[in-house]
């Protein structure tokens, strides 16, 4: 995998995705491999290596990036009852471009 599966892969369209929502700026989709029963991830179409490197310039786009996210949340909640919020760091960070998961339900097996 490349470091950045988002650019290469999603945003290029090389790799199909299921849409849930989008904006000028914004994408969130249904995890290509999902490690939980609901698991859509929300990502700026603009690279950004993670939530470290963004910059003040990039507020805008997070406060777009964190409005899409609350919408997905909505909707997950209001059809399961609960959800969480996850985004990854450093060694945790498998493709560094900044996205947030929105999950439900407990983790599925993956052997």
């Amino acid at each position: 995998m490349s470091e950045d599966f988002y650019c290469d892969e999603v945003l290029s369209g090389r790799t199909p995705v299921q849409k849930v929502l989008e904006t000028e700026n914004v994408l969130a989709y249904h995890h290509t491999r999902p490690f939980y029963p609901v698991h859509i991830v929300t990502i700026p179409k603009r690279h950004i290596p993670s939530l470290l490197t963004l910059e003040e310039g990039d507020n805008a786009l997070l406060i777009e990036l964190i409005d899409t996210v609350k919408k997905v949340a909505s909707r997950v909640v209001a059809e399961n009852g609960a959800c969480r919020v996850i985004t990854n760091l450093g060694k945790y960070q498998d493709s560094k471009h900044l996205h947030f998961h929105v999950v439900y339900g407990q983790p599925m097996n993956k052997s």
